[in-house]
């Protein structure tokens, strides 16, 4: 028998491999025979992988280049039963011709990698039973909302895609719980996306405490073969609803009947790595095949979600009442330029702080970046250290006093003396959490702090517990980036103080002014969740830039007009569609004259409604020891953008030392 098998390469074509079927009856019944869509352990070349079977023939396929004495055994089948189903094949096939990528990049990309099934089975909160004490009554305007989406999807023979929009704290969970648990009585699955599990806990507690063991958790904190395990338990339909983080969208339910996704706006949603996939889409792609809704739901709908809803491509379900006894935060703006203090710390939100504390409340102090300070510079000449590896600013980490950058990893010892100039008047300039958590200490010494970011957590297991400490009370202050402005609850949280509402909003990216929007109204919705008096302060050098002034005021309709209109003008998403690639090497030059090249080939094969952006720098030029630039291909459609790429991605020979990025519908510009 003929097997024809995909590796997880960038190569178009799958390779023909023999299997025979072993004489010996003893060791044969211990091996597994081969399907379609099990995995192969073979020799490719001089290495042992493993592919993935997609045919089986007993004769030599036509597309064998090769004559059937070069053709290799197989070593072993490594599944007794597939992984996939038909139409998760079908996923895979048009996420490599959507996402510029191979066939079989696709398929791995999909499946979890652990050679056999863990004994270990389960997940964290297996020995979670279902406790229907969880229930809560519905409000009118979420039971609206259930009825809405349950009703269009018995009622409509083609896919519906569902937004549930409302203020923090309004009670979509309980809405997404209610429409999966009419799902199931029918006796369908349900995928419930989150954006990443970790941050999620009280969800994924949520979800497993409503339907029990019938619940399966998919997320990269789990081994290779717990996750194969819970891949197996979900095609043997013994768990029908799946948890995860972005690849839980690959979930291979059986009679999947509804995917959903909450915190659509939440970047994590994309992936940064081959293939560029991003989950809403391959969520709607699913949808669309198997007719059956898509629901998402945020506080901050990204502009896409917006713009499909005023379009009416997307129904749209609105609530406005917070539901556990909580109003809206009253959020009040401290401009910096006239509130000048040698900290990161304002008066104003100093003594509202102590003012919290003396309540017996909790106060959340967010700033988007970590160590202790921004910058390293020379106050004489302006001299400022780069990391040697990214033509990105070091930033100081005042507990190790080492200079690191965020990404590459490269640390160093500062300077006591400028480089350039040789003047001692270099140090550190601005703040991260290292430096607010050291001047929050000394201001409030009876204070029970806890920093929460990537330098201070060394595992999901840790960041869980201890949000878990700050939820029981045990801290007075939450020190944190952005992982404690997403989906968290604190029933004694009264006040939130952003520390520099303007970080990222110069970033050279037409979405910064839409991050920061989104980051400073979710981490605002953290407060007063629980009680009328919750008040949030935004500290901010640009009170009157319209992204923080209407987050600041409440005025999400006017914000996302105003977002749109300017999208409009500029002619970027969602006005137009957009592929990325990137030219990267450790050669400079090398990197340039490959995107040059690229720019003149792409030049010949571009309609006349397709704008070639390019080339040029990346805003972040340098990374880990590798010069990038870019070319945007911007036009009203993807599709004659998608065969421009391809065309170039298959025809263009270039300079084996150059890496070439393609991103469809990009997320970030960086």
């Amino acid at each position: 028998m003929y097997l024809q098998i995909v590796l997880n390469l960038p190569l178009d074509k799958p390779f023909t491999y023999r299997w025979n079927k072993n004489p010996d009856e003893k060791k044969a019944a211990k091996e597994f025979l081969p399907q379609v869509g099990c995995r192969a352990e073979i020799m490719f070349g001089n290495k042992r992988t493993t592919g993935l079977i997609i045919e089986l023939s007993e004769t030599i396929p036509p597309s064998c280049e090769v004559g059937d004495d070069k053709i290799k055994n197989v070593k072993k089948i490594l599944d007794e039963t597939p992984l996939f189903t038909t139409e998760l094949l079908e996923t895979a096939k048009w996420i490599s011709l959507y996402y510029l990528c191979s066939f079989g990049e696709a398929v791995f990309s999909m499946i979890p990698s652990g050679r056999k099934e863990s004994s270990a089975g389960g997940f964290s909160f297996e020995d979670e039973l279902a406790d229907s004490d969880t229930r809560v009554n519905l409000s009118d305007e979420q039971s609206k909302a259930v009825e809405e989406v349950f009703n269009a999807a018995n009622n409509s023979p083609k896919a519906s895609f569902h937004y549930l929009y409302g203020p923090t704290g309004t009670g979509k969970t309980e809405v997404f719980l209610s429409v999966a648990e009419r799902v199931l009585a029918e006796g369908k699955g349900v995928i419930y996306l989150v954006p990443e599990i970790g941050l999620t806990a009280q969800v994924t507690e949520s979800i497993v405490k409503r339907f029990g063991n019938t619940a399966a958790i998919l997320h990269s904190g789990l081994t290779p073969s717990r996750r194969l395990s819970q891949w197996h338990r979900i095609m043997k339909k013994e768990a029908r609803v799946v948890v995860g983080a972005r690849s839980a969208v690959f979930a291979p339910v059986p009679d999947l009947g509804l995917i959903i996704i909450d915190e659509e706006h939440d970047g994590s949603y994309k992936s940064d790595s081959t293939p560029r996939y991003h989950g809403r889409q391959v969520a709607m792609h699913r949808c669309q095949s198997l007719k059956i809704p898509l629901l998402m739901g945020s506080a901050t709908p990204s502009v896409e979600a917006w713009y499909g809803m005023k379009t009416g491509t997307i129904f749209c379900h609105t609530l406005t009442k917070r539901l556990a006894g909580g109003t809206m935060p009253k959020i009040g703006c401290i401009n910096l330029r006239q509130f000048r203090s040698p900290g990161c710390i304002s008066e104003p939100l100093e003594k509202e702080i102590d003012k919290t504390i003396k309540d017996g409340k909790q106060t959340i102090l967010f700033l988007n970046r970590r160590g202790f300070s921004h910058f390293f510079s020379c106050t004489s000449c302006g001299y400022e250290i780069v990391c040697k590896n990214c033509s990105i600013p070091m930033t100081y980490h005042k507990t190790d006093n080492r200079l690191k950058c965020h990404y590459c990893g490269w640390s160093t010892y500062p300077a006591s003396s400028c480089p350039k100039c040789g003047s001692v008047e270099i140090g550190s300039s601005g703040f991260g959490t290292e430096f607010i958590e050291n001047e929050t200490r000394a201001k409030f010494p009876q204070a029970r702090i806890l920093r929460l970011d990537t330098d201070s957590i060394t595992s999901k297991e840790e960041l869980v517990e201890k949000l878990d400490s700050f939820r029981n009370g045990d801290y007075d202050i939450l020190l944190g980036t952005q992982m404690v402005a997403k989906g968290l609850n604190f029933p004694k949280l009264s006040l939130v103080g952003v520390i520099l509402a303007d970080t990222g909003l110069h970033m050279p990216d037409f979405r910064a002014a839409e991050r920061t929007f989104s980051l400073i109204t979710q981490v605002a919705g953290r407060a007063g969740r629980y009680f009328p008096d919750g008040k949030v302060l935004v500290q901010t050098y640009n009170p009157g830039h319209e992204s923080i002034a209407y987050a600041v005021s409440g005025r999400v309709r006017d914000f996302y007009e105003l977002e749109l209109s300017q999208r409009a003008v500029i002619g970027f998403p969602p006005f137009s569609r957009l592929v990325r690639m990137v030219f990267r090497s450790a050669n400079q030059g090398l990197a340039w004259k490959c995107a040059e090249d690229a720019a003149k080939i792409l030049e010949t094969l571009a309609p006349k409604d397709a704008e070639i952006i390019g080339p040029a720098e990346c805003p972040l030029l340098k990374i880990s020891q590798n010069y990038r630039y870019q070319i945007l291909l911007k036009g009203t459609s993807v599709l004659p953008l998608q065969t421009m790429a391809r065309k170039l991605q298959k025809d263009y020979t270039h300079n084996q030392n150059v890496y070439i990025e393609y991103d469809v519908d990009p997320v970030s510009l960086l």
